[in-house]
């Protein structure tokens, strides 16, 4: 849990509403946390408070079931959802954070005043939060950690021991991996970003904030990439004079490192808004790719490519590290719905690869039906393509992801300080 050291953390009612607005916009669909870090009226805030009031939104999506467990305890009927989440965020200050008591007691009551009727609600949200002054409650239960109907998928998929690794890691506040352009500058990248140099050479920094101001940046020696996000494109084993596909390509990191390997890359995606994102990183970089936006699975192009990599549409459920909202919006529902999206895609994917070329097809979910199910529902369909199994440690990856049949299943805890968690299988086309 993070500790506010001195009162130059303690900020003002507008902080504390921009970070209800957040909390609030996570909650209520897909993407919505995303929306709202780019709103004006968040960017309007001074540098601190916009920082605050990130900080506080994320430790309360960080830590959302505990405190709903902690907050139900205390609450006989529960309040309109709008003071649920005023309630939320003063929690998170004072459990979380560690705000001092009559700071985060005092603006939350005000927060709560501010909202509509919210002035019936004052006494409520004092009384609850001066109790967990003086009872503070356990948060560190793994088993509140993750919803749970996601818990028993888990538990069901890996045990319970390995279940309870994974969700201890939703509460932390991860580190940011990078991936150096030139594999050979990762030692002196560490150095300049205070940090250290993991298997398959991403690093991972030790600083904190705005990434575009941190050495190399402009300079275009590295993106920012989680250490199990990259392990993909290697597999792949492109080099010079090779015609790679990165299917569903934004934000493009698996696009520099399959053109910084010296491939000539195709990437395509649908949304015309995310792949601006690749261009951008590709004129920083000063790394080039063939940009197309279309669907992936619709794409009317007959060419096929040497290495096809597809990192799919799935539930995501393996990125609650830095995204601990999708864990709350995510549904059992949807899951079989992306599944159907992956199976096109793959189907799609293969009539790509060249005979005798390479498919790799990850996804960064923990769910079965989007990993291991969707590989074995491919090679039913397609007689053509066969497994052709990773080595122990290729491409970065941890040794414990390393399943009999030579695919990746990368939870969370097999890196110390936590990873996202992937689902990688590569094949091979006959020739």
């Amino acid at each position: 849990m993070t500790s506010t050291e001195n009162s130059d953390d303690i900020r003002g009612l507008p902080a504390r509403a921009a970070a209800l607005d957040l909390l609030s916009a996570a909650l209520s669909r897909r993407a919505g946390l995303d929306e709202g870090l780019s709103h004006p009226a968040l960017a309007a805030l001074e540098p601190r408070d916009r920082a605050f009031a990130r900080a506080l939104a994320m430790a309360t999506l960080r830590w959302l079931g505990p405190i709903d467990a902690a907050l139900h305890a205390r609450l006989k009927k529960p309040p309109p959802e709008r003071i649920v989440n005023v309630l939320r965020l003063g929690a998170a200050q004072l459990l979380v954070l560690k705000t001092p008591a009559h700071a985060a007691v005092g603006a939350t009551v005000d927060l709560a005043a501010a909202q509509k009727g919210g002035q019936a609600f004052k006494g409520l949200v004092n009384a609850v939060l001066r109790g967990f002054t003086r009872e503070p409650p356990d948060l560190n239960d793994p088993g509140l950690m993750a919803p749970t109907w996601l818990a028993m998928r888990w538990r069901s998929a890996y045990g319970a021991e390995a279940a309870d690794a994974i969700a201890a890691l939703i509460g932390e506040e991860p580190a940011t991996d990078v991936t150096p352009q030139d594999g050979a500058d990762a030692e002196a990248l560490a150095v300049d970003l205070e940090g250290s140099v993991l298997p398959g050479r991403s690093v991972r920094s030790g600083l904190k904030g705005e990434v575009s101001g941190w050495p190399g940046f402009d300079d275009g020696r590295w993106w920012v990439q989680d250490a199990s996000a990259a392990i993909p494109a290697r597999l792949a084993r492109v080099g010079a004079g090779r015609t790679a596909l990165d299917m569903c390509a934004a934000p493009g990191g698996k696009t520099l490192q399959l053109a910084a390997a010296g491939a000539k890359v195709t990437a395509v995606d649908r949304s015309a808004g995310r792949i601006k994102r690749v261009s951008e990183n590709l004129a920083r970089t000063g790394l080039g790719a063939e940009v197309v936006i279309a669907d992936a699975g619709e794409w009317k192009d007959e060419r096929t490519f040497d290495a096809v990599l597809l990192d799919a549409p799935c539930s995501a459920t393996g990125t609650f590290r830095r995204h601990p909202d999708l864990l709350w919006v995510a549904s059992p529902a949807e899951i079989p719905k992306l599944a159907q999206v992956q199976a096109k895609l793959l189907d799609s994917a293969a009539k790509r690869t060249a005979p005798g070329g390479r498919l790799v097809y990850c996804v960064c979910s923990l769910e079965w039906e989007e990993g291991e199910g969707q590989m074995d529902a491919f090679l039913a369909r397609h007689k053509d393509f066969a497994l052709e199994p990773m080595a122990p440690g290729e491409g970065g990856a941890p040794e414990a992801s390393l399943r009999p049949d030579g695919t990746l299943r990368i939870l969370p805890n097999h890196v110390e300080g936590g990873t996202d968690g992937f689902y990688v299988a590569r094949l091979r086309k006959g020739a």
